[in-house]
């Protein structure tokens, strides 16, 4: 049995979370439920630390994945 990968949230994305809600919300409210919500899942779906490939900014041993437009690290 593998060990369930935690994943926190710091500050700055949860401040990041809030500042892309508040920007969707002004053309639809549902709309940007609906992508904070597909970010939270996708977050939730991570198995193990090398699914996701090496960010190309900040380099190992940070990965990175896209939601919609965005790119979660």
């Amino acid at each position: 049995m593998s060990k369930k990968i935690r994943i926190l949230w710091d500050n700055n994305a949860k401040s990041d979370l809030k500042l892309i809600f508040e920007f969707l919300k002004i053309k639809s409210l549902q709309g940007a439920k609906n992508v904070i919500a597909d970010i939270l899942l996708q977050s939730k779906s991570i198995q193990f630390a090398q699914q996701y490939q090496v960010d190309e900014i900040l380099g190992e041993p940070y990965r990175r994945m896209i939601v919609r437009n965005y790119k979660i690290v």
